[in-house]
């Protein structure tokens, strides 16, 4: 009986799990740093999505003589979905546009990483987790790291 309660719990913390760890959803990509966010953003704009930023944390490492690998921060976003997370609450404007994080690893592996939008909007008071606009940022997150993980 113990054995079956145990399991049961386990099943149960298993899938209460958001998304990954603290919300990170991680994806591994066959292609380079740039050619996987080359990708991202050729979905993206495909999509009609607005590309703020295209941050190159190795470059900027590099720059005064330290190392942190290939890494990128690709930043982006829709007003029309964004906005109705922020006029809920305005403190989502911390964590909006969205962000997608791609770096190679110690083992030369590719890796994407970005925060799962209820888990990090979800924290806020005003964002109800039923939002409309926190399925599609999700959906949106999913396709557009697909595209270049795939």
């Amino acid at each position: 009986m113990k054995h079956m309660i145990l399991a049961a719990s386990l099943a149960l913390a298993a899938t209460a799990a958001p998304a990954g760890d603290n919300g990170l959803m991680r994806k591994d990509a066959a292609m380079g740093v740039s050619d996987t966010v080359d990708a991202m953003v050729t979905a993206m704009e495909e999509a009609g999505i607005t590309i703020f930023a295209r941050v190159d944390h190795g470059a900027g490492a590099t720059s005064i003589g330290e190392d942190v690998g290939d890494m990128q921060l690709l930043i982006f976003g829709n007003p029309q979905v964004g906005t109705p997370a922020i006029k809920d609450d305005p403190l989502a404007g911390l964590y909006l546009p969205l962000k997608v994080l791609v770096f190679e690893d110690a083992m030369g592996a590719t890796k994407v990483v970005y925060e799962d939008p209820t888990a990090m909007l979800g924290k806020l008071g005003g964002v109800s987790e039923d939002a409309g606009y926190l399925q599609t940022m999700t959906g949106a997150l999913a396709r557009f790291t697909h595209a270049a993980t795939n």
